[in-house]
């Protein structure tokens, strides 16, 4: 995928999203407040509810307990500004850098003549691999930058390195096309890591800087890593291997790997589970590799505890910046993704009606129509997945002008009447759902920029016209429409989650298995298992048609799997 597309999709998101209602509670986040000091109010924001990564108008930062034990030595002789230059640097690291950034200031008011802490600032107000910069964000850097430089003779030689680099990070002017500054600022802290190879901390920025250069294509098409990729990888597994419990070096690490070698990052989602308890990012992060290695469970405990962490955070902290409007609802969309997997009905429906708290109007924004429809179907697609046929039908329709929500409206309406043998009306829901999927400008509508809600409902008619076949018990057309389906869904760019949540291999199987064909079920289960491995539905597919084929040994072996995949399950096969 495009680094550029994918920076303008987050960009949109991050401008979009609102911030919710909890899934999980949990105790109250520890508070400790300082008590030095120099307390006044830090500038207010000039740029406020702006993708700005770090401004912030809340008055002195508050120190949080229970995020981790990052310890970088500054020049300063206040203990509570070295303090709160760690807990900037690990909040950055977590990607909230609007609360980083309230860190960074408070340990400069601080000491006043700590350059370093400057220069925390101006890191924070930078790009990252998931936000442009926003060019109003450019004079505070600039200005942060310089303060830093001013005061560099009170900086050791190191901090000096880190600030000399940065520099060449930032136009006094905002431009057009950064990569030359991006790029500049990447090969000079790759200098200030070789220079100080016993500094984690230069050499994470400096694979964070160069993750920036390309954000989110660091692998060939063939899944091979492109030279940038791998010097990013080779770094951060340097650091990981003397540094294991580096925040920073395990968050990106996963981001690196998590596309085509999620397996490779297990240790960092394990260690990230505990690491910084309170930062409710980087506790999510574990999920991105948990649900490509099979362990959707861990996956939905992670989510549930990065909420937790966050909505506690949220109650007692002004939250500004993308964190709230972004990272904080990718929690309960992961959330819903690994609760679909573990069979989790309860908990995959709190979060989908949760992450479909959309706002109407920027909904039918042509900008944002995709994104947020998409956000606002998600119930829809989780009734369908648990078999909820009369929830379906007691659901009213959308609004007529949100032509894509009506097209899995009309879907979902459609399953629900095959399911209950009504085949006449399940017929008049399809051809509804084929007449929107048909519209040209949803060719157009593309959810965060990538696939065009056409190409989903297309998916949807294929299945829908399936089951139908399938009822019918025409299966040589079900058949051919589950597998036209199958490659449609091949088809599409990949996203996490998967923008066509229940995979069309699993209702392939289905209805090869009520076909008798057993050996096509078992590869169709296969296959998907190979995508999605361990996910019960899946498992439980491949031991029936294992079964059918007196193939009682494996599965016997596959159940065992499939009672270990569904043991925190409220739904049943």
């Amino acid at each position: 995928m495009s680094f550029v597309s994918k920076r303008l999709t987050l960009f949109i998101w991050a401008l979009l999203i609102t911030l919710g209602l909890a899934v999980t509670q949990s105790a109250p986040l520890k508070l400790a407040v300082a008590k030095e000091s120099n307390r006044d109010r830090a500038p207010s924001n000039p740029h406020a509810m702006h993708l700005t990564q770090a401004t912030s108008s809340q008055p002195t930062a508050t120190l949080f307990d229970d995020l981790g034990n990052l310890h970088h030595p500054i020049s300063t002789n206040s203990k509570l500004a070295q303090r709160y230059f760690d807990q900037g640097l690990t909040l950055a690291y977590g990607f909230n850098h609007a609360e980083a950034a309230r860190s960074f200031k408070q340990a400069a008011k601080l000491d006043p003549e700590c350059a370093i802490c400057y220069w925390g600032v101006a890191l924070v107000l930078g790009p990252n691999i998931n936000a442009p910069m926003e060019p109003e964000a450019v004079s505070e850097a600039w200005r942060s930058l310089q303060q830093a430089l001013k005061l560099s003779k009170n900086a050791s030689d190191k901090e000096k390195a880190y600030i000399q680099a940065l520099a060449k990070r930032y136009p006094s002017q905002p431009v057009d096309d950064r990569k030359s500054f991006d790029l500049a600022y990447a090969n000079a802290m790759r200098e200030v890591a070789q220079r100080y190879p016993d500094d984690p901390d230069a050499a994470t920025l400096f694979a964070e800087s160069l993750m920036d250069t390309t954000p989110w294509d660091y692998w060939e098409e063939d899944g091979t890593l492109k030279p940038t990729g791998k010097e990013i990888i080779a770094t951060l597994e340097s650091i990981l291997q003397e540094h294991p419990n580096h925040p920073g070096a395990n968050h990106l690490y996963i981001h690196a790997v998590e596309k085509e070698r999620p397996d490779l990052g297990v240790a960092s989602a394990d260690r990230l589970m505990q690491l910084v308890p309170n930062s409710g990012h980087l506790v999510h992060m574990a999920s991105h590799i948990y649900i490509r290695v099979g362990r959707y469970h861990d996956a939905v405990l992670s989510n549930q505890r990065g909420i937790a962490a966050d909505n506690a955070y949220a109650a007692r902290n002004q939250v500004e910046g993308i964190y709230p409007l972004a990272y904080m609802p990718h929690n309960h969309h992961f959330l819903w993704f690994a609760a679909l997997m573990t069979g989790q009905s309860k908990v995959a429906t709190q979060a989908a009606l949760h992450t479909a708290k959309v706002d109407a109007k920027l909904m039918r924004q042509p900008d944002f129509a995709g994104a947020l429809q998409h956000f606002y179907t998600i119930p829809m697609y989780t009734y369908i997945r648990f078999g909820q046929w009369d929830r379906i039908l007691s659901t009213s329709a959308p609004a007529k002008d949100l032509k894509y929500p009506s097209g899995v409206w009309h879907y979902a309406r459609g399953r629900a009447f095959a399911a209950k043998g009504q085949i006449k009306p399940a017929m008049r829901e399809l051809k509804q759902l084929q007449a929107i999927a048909a519209i040209p400008a949803l060719q157009d509508i593309k959810i965060w920029g990538f696939n065009s809600t056409a190409s989903i409902l297309n998916i949807a008619s294929q299945v829908l016209a399936g089951e139908i076949a399938a009822q019918q018990k025409n299966y040589q057309q079900a058949i051919a429409h589950l597998q036209t389906a199958v490659k449609l869904e091949d088809a599409l760019v990949y996203t996490e989650p998967a923008d066509w949540s229940q995979p069309a291999r699993q209702s392939l199987g289905g209805i090869l298995l009520k076909a008798r064909r057993f050996a096509q079920a078992e590869q169709a289960y296969r296959d998907d298992l190979n995508i999605y491995p361990e996910n019960g539905w899946s498992l439980y597919g491949l031991m029936q048609s294992l079964k059918a084929q007196n193939k009682q040994a494996e599965a016997q072996v596959v159940q065992k799997q499939f009672e270990q995949a569904w043991q925190y399950a409220d739904s049943y096969q």
